[in-house]
């Protein structure tokens, strides 16, 4: 494969020659329920990682001005994409946040954006109706085109609008959305967005692996990915799931046994088949690979050579 592997050790030795150390304050802020990080490990991966990125972001911000001068147009630069993909309970969101906290603090890009493709899927309503409320996550579950029109918008330098997902009723709010509008860069964090491009509805292929500008594949081994869910399965059967307004709020009474069974029951059905099929198939394509044990630990770091 066209990588350049790093171990762990290797990877952290560079931090040091990085600036913006995190501090346990925004560690705490910043993590994801069942994703354990600590601040050690935090700076270790994540501070090299968002010195990678702003040296791509800057070298296209050269290419950019190069090219202005040389085209003689007046248009600004378009926000520089970063999409993270990867499994259910792999961590994501935690990579997500640390990586737009790290990259908010470098002075050429203050104003860095996140969204999760949640907001894209299709209402509950909608899975329903076409009997694939099961098979939510993959990607027929995302409403055709609107994903790839929001990333469409915000190359183009134009405001886009993304539909507010409540984890809690596990459905999109009706009539709610947020704006996003020309950050530095923008984070996108989903499931198969590395998919490769397919053939609309114009008969021309799209997808939204192409207008990212650099790609985070987080990885690690099914049976740990399976431990993790179970895990975060528990912890939120005392927190999210108890609220009266949550969609499985029926889980919030069964025992630890009763629990486990229905995670993983719910993990072999649904989240390990899209990992098999549409998720783990699209490592390669990815920019970097963040590889973890069984431990969360990131052990290899997989960066494709230029």
């Amino acid at each position: 494969m066209p990588y350049v592997t790093f171990n762990h050790d290797e990877w952290a030795a560079l931090a040091q020659a990085t600036a913006l150390p995190l501090t346990d304050r925004d560690l705490a802020r910043l993590s994801s329920l069942g994703d354990p990080i600590s601040l050690e490990e935090a700076d270790a991966i994540y501070r090299p990682l968002s010195a990678i990125i702003q040296m791509f972001a800057g070298a296209q911000g050269a290419l950019f001005a190069r090219a202005k001068e040389f085209l003689g147009f007046s248009q600004p630069r378009t926000p520089f994409i970063v999409g993270i993909a990867g499994s259910v309970s792999v961590g994501k969101s935690t990579t997500a946040r640390l990586l737009r906290e790290l990259l908010s603090r470098w002075p050429g890009t203050p104003n860095v954006a996140l969204v999760p493709t949640d907001g894209f899927l299709m209402p509950n309503a909608e899975l329903e109706a076409r009997g694939i409320l099961g098979r939510k996550g993959f990607p027929e579950s995302y409403t055709p085109g609107a994903l790839t029109k929001f990333l469409d918008d915000i190359k183009s330098g134009r405001d886009a609008e993304v539909p507010v997902y409540d984890h809690v009723s596990y459905d999109i709010v009706p009539g709610k959305s947020i704006t996003v509008s020309s950050p530095d860069i923008l984070i996108v964090e989903g499931l198969t967005l590395l998919q490769p491009a397919k053939l609309d509805e114009r008969g021309e292929y799209a997808g939204v692996y192409d207008y990212f500008d650099f790609t985070i594949y987080l990885d690690a081994p099914e049976t740990s990915l399976e431990e993790w869910y179970v895990d975060r399965f528990l912890k939120l059967r005392t927190t999210a799931f108890s609220d009266p307004r949550s969609y499985f709020t029926n889980y919030a009474g069964l025992s630890d046994q009763q629990a486990a069974s229905t995670a993983r029951d719910i993990w072999r059905a649904i989240n390990l088949p899209n990992l098999r099929e549409n998720i783990a198939p699209t490592r390669s394509r990815a920019t970097v690979v963040l590889t973890k044990g069984a431990d969360h630990r990131i052990e290899k770091i997989h960066l494709k050579r230029l």
